[in-house]
């Protein structure tokens, strides 16, 4: 199976603007077939194993941006367009394995709306089709679910047939196996008068159900499923019943097409007494204007992850249902509804080039400058790509078009390297040998993934990274001390080191020379530098920068030793006993405390004024919690996780980064992620806040 083709052309408004391959492209009649003939075989290609093989290649959000890419080129020249077209087809052919059927009214597929824009327009074509009168019409939102649509006949209340969409004229007759499901009504004792019932709607998989499914087949070393989507539709198509019956599959309907009762006039209405005669409904919303209906959208999307069920967009139909038959239907879309999609969280861009930076550690990073597309809500136009390691696990080199993900605020990356896509005078990415910016060696050891400046301190680059994160809100939380003003006043010879900060009070008249810099916001640096030198003995640990301690293991120290001068002292062995702290930790630790430039930074500050209270070691002898290790994730309502941390440590628990097998507990706040499955998966008891709260007596 081939992997799809992007166009080299139609590049008007798309759900996302693929970037164009080539700048010398000519549109003459036998490069636009070619690139309509490129894009028809790989929607081709992508429909049968999306519709039957149930395997997509693609994310949906690249699908459609390859159907809009055809659409646009079709539309601009109409008189190219191919006879094999796959606009105006819906799936693909249904598998001979089940009855073909064909359907009585065609399971039309619908348009597509991506932005507020996009539905203004879709609600004033409606307008401009309907009489003065009539404009300006409610419409009905519902959730757009991610699973298989299907349609069903009831013939006086008794369920006859289910049929999949399959190609939109003729589906697969999965009768049987839809009578497996357990919240689809056999029989319905309100229709039992209704000559032909006929009902459409989406079959699902909810997420609790998806996740069980998987967690069983890995313990049975089974097949796993990639989606909810694919798990409902491969099971929905099994030639065995039985297997289906053993899917905790869901039927949501979303639309009468046969047998309505002649008093019910509206999409809503509709939905309304389906739910009254036994079926189940997705949320339903009437909404009068773009603006309502941008807001429902809206808080449909904070809502999202809280749903049971997997959804990618919303559906706006216009409620009344004469105005929806007096609108009608294009080739294969009604012309009174519409998907209005969520914002991708996959989309395919180029990569125009990798870029190398330096961390404060010296960590070589590379990172991808991407033609700018929008993914998440959010247009990105750079992508971490970790390591080198990473660079050669995917193979992926300046000008290849790539796939990159968002979802919520986590951190773009690189999915996929579209490989038949690369350009023929594309070059493999190699390692710099100097660092960038001190062209100092760079070193990469055996075995490791990660290369680094070997330059130290020497390089400006880790020096200003340093003077960044030294001032952080976590660290020395100085407020206003930003990181472009700190990278100015080092340029300007002003600091070399964490220590100058407290020297910055000396040189007020030469800060208030500084661009947008006057005498008030220069007095507010100099106090908020002042205040920060009361701070905590774990802050200033981290706030030193020691590769490899982070937040988590300065507090650790900070509660194992008590105080600066014991830490410093501390051999590789003694640090080693401190909770969660490796061989590697502690000589990383154990050497940055045996280097004089360090110890003189060190004490510079001491002797500028830095200082912080005594800390109270508590021995974990025969507190409740003694010998137990316990991972806190997610968000806590009543305390930040620090102080979650500290009642943990207080009452003698060790409070370990990561899960593993010997973790006691985790504590779980809301919007838990990969440490709760992990948990899960391990057996680690999860504790809740509440249950938290009352085991520290709040």
């Amino acid at each position: 199976m081939t992997d799809p083709i992007l166009p080299t052309a139609a590049q008007s408004k798309t759900p996302q603007k693929t970037p164009a391959q080539s700048s010398n492209v000519t549109d003459t009649h036998d490069d636009i077939v070619i690139q309509m003939r490129a894009l028809i075989d790989a929607i081709k290609t992508h429909n049968y194993a999306y519709y039957v093989l149930d395997n997509p290649t693609l994310e949906d959000s690249e699908y459609d941006q390859l159907r809009c890419s055809l659409l646009e080129l079709e539309e601009a020249y109409p008189d190219l367009v191919q006879p094999d077209s796959p606009i105006n087809q819906v799936g693909d052919m249904p598998l001979s394995a089940f009855t073909q059927v064909t359907h009585d009214i065609p399971m039309l597929s619908l348009g597509n709306v991506f932005e507020y824009d996009d539905l203004r327009d879709f609600m004033r074509r409606v307008n401009d089709r309907l009489s003065v009168s009539q404009q300006n019409p409610e419409y009905e939102m519902e959730l757009k679910l991610d699973g298989l649509a299907v349609s069903l006949k009831y013939e006086y209340g008794e369920l006859v047939q289910a049929v999949t969409r399959g190609d939109g004229q003729t589906g697969e007759d999965i009768t049987q196996n839809a009578k497996t499901i357990r919240n689809l009504p056999l029989w319905l004792a309100a229709a039992a008068d209704i000559e032909l019932l006929e009902v459409r709607g989406e079959v699902l998989m909810p997420k609790a159900g998806f996740d069980r499914l998987n967690r069983l087949a890995e313990e049975s070393e089974g097949k796993t499923f990639a989606n909810p989507r694919n798990a409902a539709a491969g099971s929905l198509r099994q030639l065995d019943p039985s297997v289906a019956a053993s899917r905790p599959l869901a039927f949501y309907g979303y639309s009468v097409n046969q047998g309505l009762p002649e008093s019910i006039d509206t999409q809503s209405a509709a939905l309304a007494w389906l739910t009254d005669i036994g079926f189940t409904v997705s949320a339903v919303e009437v909404v009068q204007n773009p603006r309502a209906a941008q807001a429902y959208y809206e808080s449909v999307i904070e809502a999202r992850s809280d749903l049971p069920f997997e959804i990618d967009g919303m559906v706006i139909k216009v409620n009344n249902l004469a105005l929806q038959q007096q609108l009608g239907f294009l080739s294969r879309e009604p012309r009174w509804a519409t998907a209005y999609k969520f914002p991708a969280e996959t989309v395919m861009t180029r990569l125009n080039d990798i870029e190398w930076q330096v961390g404060r550690t010296g960590q070589i990073t590379p990172v991808g400058k991407l033609e700018p597309v929008k993914v998440g809500g959010v247009t990105v136009s750079n992508v971490t790509l970790h390591n080198f390691g990473e660079i050669q696990r995917l193979d992926v080199r300046a000008g290849d078009m790539v796939s990159v993900h968002r979802a919520g605020d986590v951190i773009p990356k690189v999915t996929r390297v579209w490989h038949d896509q690369r350009p023929e005078d594309s070059e493999p990415v190699t390692l710099p040998s100097t660092c960038p910016v001190c062209d100092s060696p760079v070193v990469l050891p055996e075995d490791e993934a990660l290369a680094r400046c070997s330059g130290g301190l020497f390089c400006p680059a880790q020096q200003t990274e340093a003077l960044i994160h030294f001032v952080s809100r976590r660290a020395m939380d100085i407020d206003g001390l930003g990181a472009s003003w700190l990278i100015s006043f080092f340029e300007h010879g002003l600091v070399k080191t964490v220590a100058d900060i407290y020297q910055l009070h000396n040189h007020q008249d030469e800060l208030i020379n500084f661009e947008k810099l006057g005498e008030k916001s220069v007095q507010n640096i100099i106090d908020a530098i002042e205040a920060s030198k009361q701070t905590t003995l774990a802050r200033f640990i981290y706030a030193l920068g020691i590769r490899g301690v982070g937040e988590g293991t300065a507090q650790n120290f900070a509660q194992q030793f008590g105080d600066l001068d014991s830490l410093m002292a501390a051999s590789i062995e003694t640090l080693i006993k401190t909770p969660d702290v490796g061989e590697i930790t502690a000589e990383l630790t154990y050497k940055f405390f045996r280097a004089p430039h360090n110890i003189e930074v060190i004490n510079a500050l001491r002797e500028a004024g830095v200082h912080w209270d005594k800390v109270e070691q508590v021995a974990s002898e025969g507190l409740p919690l003694d010998g137990q290790t316990w991972v806190i994730t997610g968000a806590l309502d009543s305390m930040a996780r620090d102080e979650a941390k500290a009642k943990l440590q207080a009452l003698g628990a060790k409070v370990s980064g990561s899960i593993s097998a010997k973790t006691t507990a985790l504590l779980a706040g809301d919007k838990a992620g990969s440490k709760l499955t992990k948990a899960e998966k391990l057996g680690v008891k999860v504790v809740g806040e509440d249950e938290f709260l009352v085991m520290v007596g709040e």
